[in-house]
């Protein structure tokens, strides 16, 4: 044995190589953006009305999470979406499959997709706000509104592309149509749904810290409209960061949920 690596194995190394090199490089360029920051600031004797350092901003992150307002706010703004994001999965998965097995319900419903689904869905908070008011409903229905429309239509695509061998043998086997769309439609069109939820979770984010700052009650986009409204700029963009991190987390969990769904249906 001449104790070379197999060949997989040199792959194997290749690859965990340059994602070390790719995931250095992405850090080491944020570090050089927020020293490059701070220098400026301080050099060019910038007023932290308009641009705070990294410094004075990490400051004010750490004392507001530390008073605990942060943490709830985020905690609140977590929950208004994905109860909503919840929901908009649910409903939209079964009217996509729905939609996708059953030609009158594809055929009431596609026109009302088409008319809705373009229609910017931050234009109907004040709709939505004389309807539901500013509570609960009224975020839940926003959240929802956000997701629904992605998971629809990558259901619907994802169901439709399914491969029709696979549903007549299952047919053939004496399936039931409950047990094709349960064993054989749904899971063959994971890849898409799951393509519309990290679509749909993306703008249930931005809709609801938008209708947040609407009606600013509690929330990260409440924090974020007063600390505005104050000229308190160093608590603007600690909640920036906040809601920053948090999309960064939710698409490293997204990236991690499609790998698995990838291995899944191989």
């Amino acid at each position: 044995m001449d104790g070379s690596l197999p060949p997989h194995a040199t792959r194997s190394t290749v690859r965990a190589s340059g994602a070390h090199a790719q995931r250095l490089i992405s850090w080491g360029s944020v570090l050089v953006v927020l020293v490059a920051w701070e220098v400026a600031v301080r050099l060019g004797h910038i007023s932290p009305l308009y641009l705070p350092g990294p410094i004075a901003i990490l400051r004010s992150l750490i004392e507001q999470f530390r008073d605990g307002g942060l943490a709830l706010d985020c905690a609140i703004t977590l929950y208004r979406i994905f109860a909503g994001f919840a929901v908009a999965v649910v409903l939209g998965v079964l009217l996509g499959v729905w939609m996708a097995t059953t030609p009158v319900v594809a055929g009431i419903a596609d026109l009302f997709i088409a008319a809705l689904y373009p229609l910017p869905k931050i234009t109907l908070i004040p709709l939505l706000m004389i309807w539901f008011g500013t509570g609960g409903g009224f975020m839940l229905t926003i959240s929802a509104m956000g997701a629904f429309f992605p998971v629809v239509i990558n259901t619907l695509l994802g169901v439709r592309q399914c491969d029709p061998g696979l549903v007549l043998a299952a047919r053939d086997l004496g399936a039931s149509p409950r047990q094709v769309v349960a064993r054989v439609l749904i899971p063959s069109a994971l890849p898409a749904i799951f393509a519309g939820m990290r679509l749909g979770l993306g703008v249930s984010i931005i809709l609801v810290v938008a209708a947040e700052m609407v009606a600013p009650r509690a929330g990260l986009g409440a924090r974020l409209f007063l600390a505005g409204q104050v000229l308190d700029t160093e608590q603007v963009f600690a909640v920036l960061i906040v809601l920053a991190a948090i999309g960064i987390v939710l698409g490293r969990a997204q990236d991690w949920l499609d790998l698995l769904v990838a291995r899944s249906t191989r």
